[in-house]
C-alpha cells in the first residue's frame, strides 16, 4: 500500500524521493500515527511534501490510495462519529416547502433579530423556525433553510443563500503547475501580447551585425541587442472558496497560462468581492495581506486588471457595509469594486458561470453594471471578447 502511495505521488508530479519515503516508513514503525487516519496523513504530508505547491495534488493522492481507511477511527473508538450525527439533523425540504418559507426582509432586519436572538437565547437549539440552532427553518444556524440567513456552526455550503457565515473559513491556494485542458485557452491569452526589447543587450543582432561590418570594410562589428519579452502587466484577482469551489479546475487552468504566458504578472485572491484588504495566500490570509489601497498604489494604471469569479453572492455585501458573508467591513463591495476599476485603464471580470445563467442572479447583474458591462464568460469565446477589450 505504501509502496503504491509513493508511486502515485511522483506520477502527479510531487517530488517526493526514496529518503523521504523511508522516513516516512521509519516513523509509522516508531508508532508516530497509531490508528488515526488523520495522524498519519499529518504525518506523511509532513514527511513527503516539501513546497506547499504541492499540497493540493498530495491530497488528491492521499485521498485516492486511503480512502476508507477512516474507518479504523471508528474500529478503535466507542463513540458515534459526530459526522454521522450532524448529518442526521441535516434538515431537507421540497422545492414547495422551500418557497412556503419567507425571509426576514432586508440586511437591517435581519441583523437587528440575530442581535435579539443572540441576547434572548441560553442554550442549544434544534429544529423550529425562530432560535439560533440546527436542522430548522431559522435564518440563523447551520443544516437547515432560509432564503436569505446567517450560516453558524456548519461545515461547508449546502443551498448557497447565506448572506453571512459566522465561521472561520479555510481556502486552498490555486496549483499554477496544472496542464492546460484545451490549447486554445492558451492560444487566446498570447493574442495579449505586446513585445518590447527590455534590460541587458544578450542576444546577437544579426541585421545590424551585417551592415556595421559592410561599413567597417569588412571588419567584424557585433552588434548585440536585450532579449524580447512580453511587455504587458497583468493583474489577476481570483475569487475562492464557498460558490467557487466547482470552478477550481477551470480557474486553476487558467491560473496555470497567466503564469507561464506572462512576465510581468501579479495575483491576488479575494472571496465574493474585493474588500479593504486582499491576499496572496489563503493559508495565512487571516494573519497576511495587503490593503487595497496599498495594491492600487503599487500597480499602476498601466495594468490589465482581470478580476475572476462567478460574481454570485448576496446583493449586501455589494450594497451595504458590514455585508460581507466574512467579516464586518466599512464599506460596501461594490464601492471598492468601482474604486479599483476606475484605477486600471483596463478591467475586465471573468465569470466561469454560464452566461445564459447570469440574469437570474442579481449580484452578476451588478457587478456588471459597475463594470460597464465588461462581464465575460470563462470559455474561448469570452476569452475572445475580453482580450479585444484589454487590448483596446
Amino acid at each position: 500500500m505504501f509502496t503504491n502511495f509513493f508511486y502515485e505521488l511522483k506520477s502527479a508530479g510531487v517530488p517526493v524521493s526514496l529518503r523521504e519515503y523511508l522516513t516516512l516508513l521509519e516513523a509509522v514503525k516508531a508508532g508516530l500515527a497509531n490508528y488515526s487516519i488523520d495522524d498519519f496523513y499529518y504525518l506523511s504530508r509532513a514527511a513527503m511534501v516539501k513546497d506547499e505547491r504541492h499540497i493540493d495534488r498530495f491530497d488528491k493522492v492521499f485521498g485516492h490510495c486511503f480512502k476508507g481507511l477512516e474507518l479504523l477511527d471508528e474500529l478503535f473508538g466507542d463513540d458515534i462519529p459526530d459526522e454521522w450525527l450532524r448529518r442526521m439533523a441535516e434538515l431537507h425540504l421540497t422545492p414547495e416547502e422551500m418557497a412556503e418559507i419567507e425571509a426576514l426582509g432586508g440586511w437591517d432586519k435581519l441583523m437587528e433579530t440575530l442581535k435579539q436572538r443572540l441576547e434572548e437565547q441560553k442554550g442549544r437549539h434544534q429544529g423550529g423556525s425562530k432560535w439560533i440552532g440546527t436542522a430548522g427553518t431559522s435564518p440563523f444556524g447551520a443544516y437547515g433553510y432560509n432564503p436569505e440567513g446567517v450560516r453558524i456552526g456548519q461545515d461547508g455550503n449546502r443551498n448557497f443563500s447565506a448572506v453571512k457565515v459566522w465561521d472561520k473559513r479555510e481556502f486552498r491556494n490555486l496549483d499554477d503547475a496544472v496542464e492546460i485542458g484545451t490549447r486554445n485557452i492558451k492560444v487566446a491569452l498570447r493574442k495579449l501580447r505586446r513585445f518590447a526589447r527590455q534590460g541587458e543587450p544578450t542576444e546577437l543582432d544579426l541585421d545590424d551585425t551585417i551592415r556595421s561590418t559592410a561599413k567597417n570594410a569588412g571588419l567584424l562589428d557585433i552588434k548585440m541587442v536585450p532579449e524580447r519579452h512580453n511587455a504587458v502587466n497583468v493583474l489577476l484577482f481570483l475569487d475562492v472558496g464557498g460558490s467557487m469551489d466547482p470552478h477550481i479546475r477551470v480557474c486553476e487552468e487558467l491560473f496555470s497560462a497567466t503564469r507561464s504566458e506572462f512576465k510581468h504578472l501579479e495575483y491576488f485572491y479575494f472571496h465574493n468581492s474585493p474588500y479593504e484588504r486582499l491576499w496572496k495566500d489563503n493559508r495565512r490570509r487571516h494573519v497576511e495581506s495587503m490593503t487595497t489601497w496599498e495594491v492600487m498604489h503599487t500597480f499602476g494604471p498601466d495594468y490589465k486588471a482581470i478580476f475572476v469569479g462567478d460574481a454570485s453572492m448576496s446583493p449586501y455585501e455589494l450594497t451595504h457595509p458590514g455585508g460581507s458573508v466574512e467579516h464586518m467591513n466599512q464599506e460596501p463591495g461594490a464601492l471598492w469594486l468601482k474604486r479599483m476599476s476606475d484605477h486600471f485603464r483596463r478591467t475586465i471580470w471573468l465569470n466561469p458561470t454560464k452566461e445564459d445563467y447570469w440574469r437570474y442572479t442579481r449580484s452578476i447583474a451588478m457587478v456588471e453594471e459597475i463594470l460597464e458591462g465588461h462581464m465575460y464568460p470563462l470559455t474561448l469565446d469570452g476569452l475572445d471578447r475580453a482580450i479585444r477589450e484589454l487590448n483596446t
